[in-house]
């Protein structure tokens, strides 16, 4: 699975402006309403449900969201590079300006499962995350995340 599948290029986030976990989870809901048109409070609910759980902050300044949602049709994805990072409760307590949020239809399965981990091993690369943090035009960050998985290999 390729990240191509999961985004598009409005779905990509350049210096998106927070002071908060909460209000990036928020702005991010509302991006993800616009793009399935569904209720971006229900997305919020879903994610904030998540979090609850445990942190998505999975460290170094990453973290991935992620929710199920019965009125989804198929795995979607959102990025967002913060223009300063924010406290997300992470595993290893640093601040995060990398957000992939991922949200899957009820009924997944393995699906949102290999969806959660394509972006954890796009997003444990160090070149890649340099790259995405020194980007600031989203059409740009969309470039280097829908870029092939073998082109990164050589």
């Amino acid at each position: 699975m390729e990240l191509i599948e999961l985004i598009d290029s409005d779905s990509v986030v350049a210096n998106l402006r927070v002071t908060s976990k909460k209000q990036a989870l928020q702005d991010l809901a509302r991006r993800a309403g616009e793009i399935t048109s569904i209720d971006e409070r229900k997305i919020f609910d879903v994610l904030m449900e998540r979090e609850r759980l445990g942190t998505t902050g999975v460290g170094s300044g990453i973290a991935i969201p992620h929710g199920k949602l019965s009125e989804l049709e198929k795995i979607r994805g959102i990025f967002a590079r913060l223009e300063k990072p924010v406290d997300f409760q992470a595993i290893d307590d640093h601040p995060v300006d990398l957000i992939f949020v991922l949200l899957a239809p009820e009924g997944a399965g393995a699906g949102h499962l290999k969806a959660l981990a394509r972006v954890s091993r796009l997003l444990r690369d160090d070149d890649i995350c340099k790259k995405l943090r020194a980007t600031a035009e989203s059409d740009a960050l969309f470039g280097i995340l829908s870029e092939p998985q073998e082109s990164r290999a050589a």
